[in-house]
This record gives structure tokens, sequence and C-alpha cells, in this order.
């Protein structure tokens, strides 16, 4: 056979299974080695070897026009390996993981002229740090792995829980859960800092942030935090920021959910802050008002007391208080929102909008600020600008706020946030819109008051009269007895205290949960849910007004909590009158079809790691396989609250021990704690740690250790984390070669020796290169009386290698989203465990509802659920039980020539910045673009905009050195794509080499009008001095797959001077005189705020 799957004539099927071409044409695998002694060039066809025309650019023509401009000719669909039959073969997960097979790292150790890959790794880790002790399991296959996962699933019980404390049951729609969490368009994709291949993400990150601006009356929200617990610490800060005031007190009340007001301690400690929790339903004390920058409320609080904020708030802002306020987005569909009450900030969890309970996450937490905060908001922000035409655009706005540009003056060092599970809950409120939302929410509460009702007549008192979806109850003496009797019956029930019992409802509650609980109360059903006669639905005047924006009416407002009467569970005063959700996007999507077609179109608009290599430095974007991502969606995990009981969790345990346990032999640390939710917070955590142990082994008259040395190439992130632990950063050079400057570390380290705290190094080094000095950098930081954290961000060339915990480090965050294939979702979630010695062990993070998940003497709470982003941790877990000792080794070795390939591949085209041990590199490179701008004019950003022609996303740029790239091809591309984009880069050096002989005009040429969309191809009139081929298809492959981005060139600047952070799509921007049909609760027609008339498309 000729057609796909089958043998050409005169050869064998590749590794993908595909035949040789059509015609039978055999085809050779072209050999890309060449000898190094000579310069790379990209290898040329013969009369007997056909061009695979994937690899191969376009030759360049002459005159005003001249560009690589391609023949356009049939790829092959196969190359042969050999002749004759194929031969039987059984491959390891460890062979689908790593891309290149055996052939392929011949190839290109041959290239580099090394005899194998242990030759290779051997030259390029220094020998003082080697170390490949690695006790792991066996390597086991991927359907042994699934079995294990669902004994381990088996263990845990899904028991329906009203436990409430900020986790609810609830109901991801199919179509959003296949079309999205499944969809590896979307989990694969990267944080969209190359915003013109991520149009289809930032749209839906957009839609949140409408969502939460909407639903809490504020001016502008975020797109997402990590959790609810970790938003409240940011709004902390931010209120400190804002309050402009010397104070350090932050007031909170005692209706805060427990676990948010531990991370606000945990938080408030290091900073100086000083956190007053009690009781504000009487206002603040007037001390207490004097002397407070900030005060947190919660509405409704956790027990589900619902009382008016409005006093409170207006007392606060009399002082100069900044008033933040916790909320339930649910609950807002009903409630007046906060920012009518004049709140200044608001935060909360949005995982009640589809998101699984998950053991505790990743949840989208989010934060939402008036008018004049938005440029302290902490984390990402997405807002609308324009592109190179005028048409309007989505992009990551005013990032000048964030850690990787302010290091430590940031607002925040939150880096990954929770895009992913943030994309979820907008398509939730997209999918069910206004209507459905406040449905939903009727349904909840209607379910709360009915509980009630039977309560009460049962004789059981309810503590409060106004509630949304949590019911206190009072039983004196007999609450666990009570509990325990609802366990009996199939439910978790939450318990207070010795005295009382708190019931949540949820999307998911049904009739028979409410027979349960009374039963375990001890007290009579109900005869029927019409005991409590609600009344019908209530017009507003704000219903009245607008038929797209009215809320839809409230079925329970003024409803008797009882049938014998009482008082109503929503007061009047706190009833919602404002519209919400009145964007088209919330309208326009209601059946199946509809949904499932318009998560397709923002899906195509997008790059990832499904369409091609994601080669980011620093970033690890390796393959998320399908059996590891498998066990995310099983009710057997996903259906287990963070708070139940233990032995409802037994699966989930054992999987935390294990990984605790492989995390510890791959790091040699001695513990490991997975509580923080993002690298970011296991950054903190470690600090934090650090800070901790010099404060129990402080000496008396001593000056305190808060000097952390950072070196001058570091994250971000690093400078950030270090001031919000409290510590002063001090900044350590680096030499001409890239590395840590030694003589300067021993100068400020001496001078700082008895305030020396911490070394917060990268390894290896942000500039990609394994540090011959690392060892003597701990050694003199030790000798100073400091600690050193190793920040794990470049861990994937260290595992089976190397380990920090044996080579001086005293501690590490590892990123779980990187080094060990926890997808990146477009900016999170991640887990970033923190990893310690044995002296520093006793400050790992812990949790006052879970003794068991952190020592006793540790720092507190780093996240608000006790192993942080439990939900996920299956990943890592099946990717280390599948690669094995062998197979991380090789993974990490592989990684390591796939970027020495890539560095010898283009050094004749680019200069590598920075090399180590016989011009060796890391897991990563750095290819120096400065010369050719200089000698062009082409800068950084043009080519990086000019790989999306060529279907890529750029490398990371300007990062650690300006107008540079950093490549990290990670493992998992084989070498195929990896002389796919060599070959691309090479034919973007000949344009830019072009521009510079002023064949193109520097104003006029495909890299700086780069990217070209389908629409400017089209375009009536073509005035450009290159074809319209050269700018859409520079290499021959392209017409097999073209990647066409939405938008061309997006103008940042014009974004942060026009700030619009709440809009409709951009789909949705029509003429005035356009006819479009919305559904029946939408507008009547569109209101486009911010954005110019002329740009609507």
């Amino acid at each position: 056979m000729n057609g796909t799957g089958g043998v050409g004539r005169g050869g064998g099927a590749n590794r993908n299974g595909g035949a040789n071409g059509a015609g039978g044409r055999s085809a050779t695998r072209q050999s890309v080695t060449v000898p190094a002694s000579q310069p790379a060039q990209t290898p040329q066809p013969t009369r007997t070897q056909p061009r695979r025309a994937e690899l191969t650019p376009a030759r360049p023509r002459t005159g005003a026009a001249a560009a690589p401009a391609p023949a356009r000719q049939p790829a092959p669909a196969a190359t042969a390996r050999r002749a004759g039959p194929p031969p039987t073969e059984t491959l390891t997960f460890a062979d689908r993981h790593v891309g290149p097979d055996a052939d392929e790292r011949r190839k290109m150790l041959d290239g580099l002229g090394h005899a194998s890959l242990d030759a290779l790794v051997t030259t390029a880790v220094p020998e003082v740090i080697r170390d490949d002790t690695l006790e792991l399991p066996s390597a086991a296959s991927e359907p042994e792995v699934l079995a294990e996962l669902r004994r381990l699933g088996s263990r845990n019980r899904p028991v329906p829980s009203m436990i409430g404390l900020g986790y609810h049951p609830a109901v991801l729609p199919g179509v959003i859960q296949r079309n999205v969490l499944e969809n590896p368009a979307w989990y694969t994709a990267y944080t969209p800092y190359q915003p013109e291949i991520s149009q289809g993400r930032l749209e839906a990150l957009l839609n949140f942030q409408t969502m939460i601006a909407d639903l809490t009356g504020l001016a502008t929200a975020g797109a997402s935090l990590l959790d609810e617990s970790t938003a409240a610490a940011e709004a902390m800060q931010l209120a400190r920021r804002a309050a402009k005031k010397p104070d350090t007190r932050f007031v909170v009340d005692t209706g805060t959910l427990p676990q948010t007001i531990a991370v606000l301690r945990t938080r408030a400690r290091a900073l100086g802050i000083d956190v007053v929790v009690m009781d504000l339903s009487a206002g603040i004390p007037e001390h207490l008002a004097e002397s407070a920058f900030g005060v947190l409320l919660a509405y409704p609080a956790a027990d589900g007391a619902l009382r008016d904020p409005r006093a409170v708030i207006e007392q606060a802002h009399g002082h100069g208080i900044v008033v933040a306020v916790a909320v339930d987005p649910l609950a807002l569909t009903l409630l007046a929102a906060p920012g009518e009450f004049g709140a200044d900030i608001a935060v909360g969890s949005a995982q009640r909008f589809g998101l699984g309970l998950g053991f505790g996450g990743p949840h989208a937490g989010f934060i939402a600020v008036r008018a004049g905060l938005e440029r302290s908001l902490p984390g990402r922000l997405v807002g609308v600008s324009v592109d190179a035409d005028g048409e309007p655009a989505y992009r990551l706005a005013l990032q000048t706020r964030e850690q990787h540009i302010r290091r430590e003056k940031a607002t925040s060092n939150i880096c990954t946030a929770q895009v992913l599970p943030a994309v979820l809950a907008s398509m939730y409120a997209v999918y069910h819109g206004p209507r459905g939302l406040a449905g939903i929410a009727e349904r909840v509460h209607g379910h709360a008051v009915r509980l009630a009702a039977g309560l009460r007549a049962g004789g059981v008192r309810v503590v409060h009269d106004h509630f949304f979806d949590t019911v206190l109850a009072q039983v004196p003496s007999r609450a666990a007895e009570t509990v325990a009797a609802a366990l009996t019956g199939g439910l978790n029930l939450r318990l207070v205290d010795a005295d009382h019992v708190g019931i949540s409802c949820s999307e998911t509650t049904l009739d028979a949960d409410l027979h349960a609980v009374w039963a375990a109360f001890g007290v009579p059903p109900l005869p029927s849910p019409s005991v409590v006669a609600l009344p019908a639905r209530k017009a507003t005047a704000a219903g009245a007004a607008t038929a797209g924006g009215a809320i839809p009416g409230i079925a329970t407002i003024g409803a008797r909590a009882d049938a014998g009467g009482g008082g109503p569970a929503i007061p009047a005063e706190l009833v919602r009158a404002s519209p919400y959700l009145e964007h088209p996007v919330f309208h326009l999507y209601r059946s199946e079809t509809a949904m499932l077609r318009y998560l397709r179109r923002l899906a195509d608009k997008d790059l990832a790691l499904d369409r091609g290599m994601i080669p980011l430095g620093s970033c690890t974007m390796k393959l998320n396989a399908t059996t590891e991502m498998a066990a995310v969606t099983w009710p057997d995990f996903a259906d287990i609250h963070p708070f139940a009981p233990l032995d409802q969790a037994a699966g989930y345990l054992e999987l935390i021990r294990d990984l605790e346990k492989w995390l510890v032999a791959i790091t040699g640390y001695a513990a490991v704690s997975l509580q923080p939710n993002a690298g970011s917070q296991g950054e903190l955590a470690g600090l934090l740690a650090i800070r901790a142990y010099h404060r129990d082994h402080a000496v008396e008259g001593r000056p305190v250790r808060d000097v952390c040395l950072i070196p001058s190439s570091a994250h971000g992130t690093n400078a950030a984390s270090a001031v919000m632990a409290g510590m002063r950063v001090v900044v350590v050079a680096c030499d001409s070669d890239g590395n840590v400057d030694l003589e300067d570390l021993a100068a400020k380290a001496s001078a700082y020796s008895d305030r020396l705290a911490a070394l917060m190094v990268t390894y290896p080094s942000t500039h990609g290169v394994y540090e011959e000095g690392i060892g003597r950098a701990c050694d003199l930081v030790h000798s100073c009386g400091g600690l050193v954290y190793v920040d794990g961000a470049n861990l994937n060339a260290l595992v089976g290698l190397a380990r920090p915990g044996t080579f001086g480090a005293d501690v590490s965050h590892l990123n779980l989203h990187k080094t060990f294939c926890i997808p990146h979702g477009g900016g999170g979630p991640g887990v970033g465990p923190v990893a310690v010695v044995e002296r520093l062990a006793p400050y790992l993070p812990n949790h006052p509802l879970r003794p068991e998940a952190g020592p006793a003497t540790g720092i507190g709470p780093i996240a608000g659920a006790p192993w942080g982003s439990a939900g996920i941790l299956m990943i890592p877990w099946a990717y280390i039980r599948l690669m094995g000792a062998a197979g991380l080794r090789r993974a990490t070795s592989v990684a390591v020539l796939n970027a020495n390939y890539i560095a010898w591949r283009l050094s004749s085209h680019y200069p590598v910045l920075y090399t180590g041990r016989d011009g060796l590199v890391a897991h990563e490179c750095i290819l120096d673009l400065r010369p050719l701008t200089k000698r062009t004019g082409v800068t950084v950003d043009d080519v990086a905009k000019r790989l999306i022609d060529y279907g890529f996303h750029a490398p990371t740029m300007s990062f650690p050195v300006p107008g540079t790239l950093m490549v990290e091809p990670t493992e998992s591309e084989d070498l195929t794509e990896i002389e796919r984009f060599c070959r691309a880069m090479i034919a973007i050096r000949r344009e830019a080499d072009l521009v510079g002989a002023g064949t193109w005009p520097a104003t006029d040429n495909p890299l700086r009008n780069a990217p070209h969309t389908a629409s400017m191809l089209v375009a009536d009139e073509w005035e450009h001095p290159y074809s319209r081929t050269v700018a859409a298809y520079p290499v021959a492959s392209l017409r097999e797959s073209k990647y066409w981005p939405p938008v061309r060139r997006i103008d940042g600047a014009y974004g942060d001077r026009n700030p619009v952070c709440t809009c409709p799509p951009v789909t949705t921007y029509i003429d005035q005189d356009e006819d479009i049909a919305f559904a029946d609760d939408a507008p009547a027609a569109p209101h486009i705020v911010g954005v110019p008339a002329d740009a609507r498309g």
C-alpha cells in the first residue's frame, strides 16, 4: 500500500507509521550531520533524494521583491528508515516521551562530536555536582499505571459533602470538560506573553475578568489568582500600598474562612503586619480604627451569616482604611454587589463555577478593585489594545506592575496563576448566562431555606436568620454525634464546634440530601418542597429598564425561613438590583452546538503544543502525556472535599506520600511539602522557612539575618519573593561569561556576614549553563552563616544527573508544571513543592485544619488547601511512575542534547551568548541577536513575530539579557521538529540580511510586518516590496499545514495608555446597522466601552 500507514515501494514505514509519499516513491531520511569543522548549513536536496519540504526554506529571489519564495511541491508523507519490512519493536513510555529515537540521537551526537549521550553529559555537567543516585520504582507501562491509579482512586470515598468552607460540589458541563479541560489545544498553551498567538485564551480570560467585575460591581478584575486565601493575602498587601498610612494593623472579620485567616497570618508575620481577628458585626472598635490600614469582611460569612456591610465600610473609609470583602460569586447573582456598598477590593474563588473539589484544587481565585487601584493589582491583567491595522486585539496589560519587570518592587511575586481553571469558570458563565447562574443560585438558596425550615420545625435552633447557602445549627453537646449520624446517612457535614453543625447546600444538592440531614438531626422531614412557599419572580427597576440587563428575578426574596413564620433568608436591603453579565458573550451560546463551535473558534486562534514546539527558555514546555492526564477528571479524585474525613481520602494520601518520597529521592533533600500551588509560593515558603530557622537560632545581641543575596541574572520572582519574606535584597554581579561573580559574592557575603540570611541562585543558571562554581558559592554562604536557596526552575537539567540537596543547597522549590509534566494551561495551574534539608524540615508549611499536612512547628499555611492543588498531583505521580529512574535520566540527558544541538546548528547564524565546559550549554541556550540588530535594524521582537509566520511560538525574549532569545527545546521534541525550528531561524537570518543589504526597506519587510494574517494577504492592494507568498509561506511545508494568526502585531503601548480590561469579545464588535439575532435574554445591541468606532470589525 502507498496510502497513509502503508509501506511505499522500496522503503519501510517511518517511526510514526506514515507512508513514503505519493506514487510509492521512496524517500531516504535526510542526514543533518555537518562536519564539526564546517559551519552548519541547510542540507540541500539531490536528484535522487527528494527535498523534505517541511525542513527546507525556499530559495531567495533577486530584485525588489527578492525573498525566500518556495516552489510548490508535495511533501513526502514519510521518510524511510531502512529497506525491507519493518522489524518488530516494543516501545516503552520513555520511548514515547523522549522525542529523538536512537538513530536521531546518534546523528545529533555525531554533529556535536560526542561518542555517546553519557559522554556528552559527562562533559557538560561538572563532576563536582554529578550524582546519579536515583532510588525509584521500576518504570511501569501505561496500562499498569492506569490500573494503579484506579486502585488509588478506589481507596478514596467521594461522599457527598455539605461541609462548605469555600469548597462546594459543582457540575462542569460536558461540552466544556471535553473541549477545554481535556483538550490539549487549551491545556498545553503557555502564558500569553506572545498575544498574537494567544487571542483565544486571552478572550476567555477577558470573559473571566468581565464576569468577576460585573458580579462584584468593581471596575477591574485580574485574570485569576491562586486561590481565595492567597487572594486575600494579596488584598492585604494591596490595601497597605493603597492606604498610604504608617499603620500596621489589618482587621479581619471572624466570619472569614479559617484557612484564609491562617494564610493571612503566615504572610503578615514576615511583613510586620499585625492581623487582628474579631467580630465586626457591631463595627470596628475605635482604637483599632485609628491604627488600621485595612479591613477584610466576609459576605457571606463562613458560618453562613449574611450581614449588611455598609456601616462597617462607611466607618472604615472615615478613618482612611481600605476595605476588602471576601465574596461568593454565585451568591452575588442574588446579593447586592460589594462595589455598590463602596468596597475597595473583592476577593474569592470561582471554584463553584464548574470546578471539581479535587481535594483542594486547583481553583481560580480572583481579585477585583475599584477604579484607581488597577495599577496595583497583583498577577496578570488582560486588556484590549489594537493591532497594526487598528483592529481590536487582546494582550496582557500593565505588565510593569509584575515581578518579571519590577523584581523586588513588584506588586506581587505571582507568576503562574490559574488560567485553565479561570477559563473553565468563565465558560461556565458563558454557557449558563446570567439567567442560568441566577437559577442555580435560587435552587441553592431554596434548598438552604427549606433545610432551615425543617430544622426549625423539628425544634433545632438555626443560628442565623439571614443566609445564602449555609445553615448553622445549634445542637448543644450533640454536634459530633449529629455529624457522625449524617456520615452514616451518606453525607459530610461541618463540625464547627461541640455545639454547632454547619450545612452548606450546592448545585448538586438533592431533596434526598435534605431528608438525610433532617434524619441526622433527628427531626421529621418536611412533607414536600411546597411547604415553603416561594413567591413568583419580582421585576426590578433595573429589569424594567433593560431586558438584557435585568437580573432574572429572585424567587426566594421575601420567602419565610420556615412555614410558620420568621425572617426572610435574604433581607430586602441586600437584594441585588443591578444588572450583570450584559455583554453579548454571556447570551449567545446557550445550545451545546453553539458552545462547541465557540470553544473551537477560540482554540483555533491559539498556538499550543498540539501544533508545534514551544521552545521557551526557562519554561520547559515538554509533553503532557494523555495517560498522565487521565485521572484528573475521575470522580474518585475530583469529588473529594479537602476537609472531608481523611479516611475518605486514603488513595490521595498514599499518592501524596509516594510523590513526596520520590521527590526527596530525585532532589537529595530530606523532606518535601506539596502545599505551595505555584513556583512563586514555593519560593516564598522556602524563604519563610529560612527566616524561621534564623529566628530560632538567633544569637542575643546579634543583628537579625535578613539579607538575601540574589544574582543580577535571577528570575524576577526571586527578588519579589525575598521582599515578601521580609528580607532585604542585595544584588550579586555576574561575570563576563554569565556566571555568578564569585569574587563579588565573597565580598558581599563577608560585608553582610552578620545579617546574611540566604543566597538565592538558579541552577543551572538562567544563562543556560552548568556553573562550575556552585559548590564554592554554597561554601562561601555557609561560612558566613547563611543558607542556600537553589531555584528549581531549571531542574529539568538535573533530574538523574545531579541533586541540589547533595551539592550544597539547603532548600529548593520544584515546578511540577515544568519538570514533571503538569501542563501550563495557558498560565496555570501549577504546583511548586518546597524541598528542604533536615534542619529546615521543621519549618515546612502546615495547616490549622489538617495537622497531618505539615509539622506542628511549621511556618503556617502558604495556600488555602492542606495539600495545595492536590487534584493534579496524579500527573507528576504518573510521569515518575511511567519513566522510572532510567527514563528520567534519559529525559534529562536528551534535553541537554537537544539544546546543544540547536546551539551548534545555529551558532554560525546567531552567536550563542554563554557556554560552559567545552563550549556546551545545559538544557537551554541563549541566541544573541544584538549584533544582527546593530547590523540590520531587525530586532528581537521582529524575529519573534516572524517565527509566528513559520508556525512557531517564539523563544523567551530578552531574558536574562535584553536583545536575546533563550531557547529550551526539552527532551520531547524529535529531530524533525528541531530541524524545522533551526531552518526557520536560518531562513529568518537570511531575511534579516536582505534588510541589512537594503533589498528590503527597514520599515517595510516581512520581519517588521510580521505576523501576517489571512485578511492582510487577501487584501485587494499589496504594496509591500515582497510577495504574498514570502509573507505567508516562507517554507514549503506551510502549504500543507499553516497556522494563521488572528491579528497582526499588537500595539502594547496603546493598550497601556488606554486600559480596557472588561469588554465584549472582539467577535461581537459589530456595526450599529448590522442585524444580529441574540438569545432571548440578550441586549438588543452590544455596548462597546473604550474601543474607538473605527476599531470595530
